[in-house]
C-alpha cells in the first residue's frame, strides 16, 4: 500500500514538472504562432495562419534540411568514433577504466561556450593546427578551416561525442562476459562474437546515444554561430534571429513548432524501426 502511494506521488510530481517545464511552454508557443507581430516587435492578439505559410518559404525549408544533414552527420560520426572508444573502455582499459571514463566527462566541467571558443583558437589561421602543419613542413599556406561547414561539424562532434560514448559504455558494461566465453568455446572468432553478441546487446545504448546526439544537433545554435561565422544558416540560427534580432515572435514560434513536430516524427519512425528490429530478432 505504501509503495503504491509512493509511486503515485512520484508520478504526480513527474507529470507536474513535465507540464510546467515542457507542455506549458509548448502550448504557449503554439498559441503565439497564430498571432501577429507588432509594428515594433511584440505580439498582437490577432489570429492568423500567415506565419505557417511563411514558414514554408524555401529559405526556411533549406535551413531545416541543412540542419537535418548536420544532425545526421554528427550522429553518424559520433557512432563511428564513439563505438570503438566505448569498446576499448569496457574490454581493454582494465584498471584504467574508471580513470579514462573520468577523463571523458572532464570537458563537462567547462562551460559549453568556452569549449566551443577553444576551437576558434585551434582552427584559426594562426592557430595551433596551422602552426603544427607548418612546423611539419606539409604546407606553407594557412588552411582555411574556421568559419566553414567542416569547422561546424568538428565542433558538433567534439561537444556531443561524450553523450554517445557514455550511453554505449553503460550498455556494454552490462554485458555478461560468460556469453563471450561460451561463443569462444563454440568456435566463434572475435568478429562473429561482436556481430552476434556484442553489437545486438549494445543496440539500446546505441539508440539512446543516437537520440541524445540527434535531437540537440537539429536545433543547435551556438556552434554554427561561433564556428560557422554565420556564413551558413541553420534552423537554430534562423530561430535565434527571429526571436532576438527581428523580434518576430509569432513567426519564430511557428518555426519552432514545425521543428518540434519534425523531430517528433523522426523519433516515432526511429522507435518503430527499433520495434521492427526487435520483432525480427525474436
Amino acid at each position: 500500500m505504501q509503495n503504491s502511494v509512493r509511486e503515485k506521488t512520484f508520478s504526480v510530481i513527474s507529470w507536474s514538472w513535465a507540464a510546467i517545464l515542457v507542455f506549458a511552454p509548448l502550448a504557449y508557443m503554439f498559441i503565439v504562432s497564430f498571432m501577429t507581430r507588432g509594428t515594433y516587435g511584440g505580439i498582437l492578439p490577432s489570429f492568423t495562419t500567415l506565419n505557417y505559410y511563411r514558414a514554408l518559404d524555401p529559405l526556411f525549408l533549406l535551413a531545416l534540411i541543412r540542419s537535418l544533414g548536420l544532425a545526421l552527420i554528427t550522429t553518424f560520426a559520433c557512432i563511428i568514433l564513439g563505438y570503438p572508444l566505448a569498446l576499448f573502455l569496457v574490454f581493454k582499459a582494465g584498471r584504467l577504466k574508471s580513470f579514462l571514463f573520468f577523463l571523458l566527462i572532464i570537458p563537462f566541467w567547462t562551460n559549453f561556450l568556452i569549449r566551443t571558443y577553444a576551437w576558434v583558437v585551434l582552427l584559426s589561421d594562426n592557430g595551433w593546427i596551422n602552426k603544427t602543419i607548418h612546423a611539419l613542413g606539409f604546407t606553407e599556406t594557412n588552411l582555411e578551416m574556421l568559419f566553414t561547414s567542416q569547422a561546424v561539424a568538428i565542433g558538433m562532434v567534439y561537444n556531443y561525442l561524450p553523450y554517445m560514448v557514455m550511453s554505449l559504455f553503460v550498455s556494454l558494461e552490462k554485458l555478461d562476459l560468460k556469453l563471450l566465453d561460451a561463443a569462444g568455446d563454440l568456435g566463434a572468432n572475435q568478429w562473429r562474437s561482436f556481430t552476434k553478441i556484442i553489437f545486438p546487446l549494445s543496440l539500446p545504448g546505441l539508440s539512446a546515444g543516437s537520440i541524445m546526439v540527434f535531437i540537440p544537433s537539429m536545433g543547435e545554435y551556438v556552434i554554427p554561430d561561433i564556428l560557422g561565422g554565420g556564413r551558413t544558416v541553420y534552423i537554430g540560427n534562423m530561430l535565434g534571429s527571429q526571436f532576438l534580432t527581428l523580434r518576430n515572435w509569432p513567426l519564430g514560434s511557428a518555426l519552432s513548432i514545425i521543428l518540434v513536430a519534425f523531430i517528433f516524427i523522426v523519433l516515432v519512425i526511429f522507435e518503430r524501426w527499433n520495434k521492427d528490429e526487435d520483432q525480427v530478432k525474436l
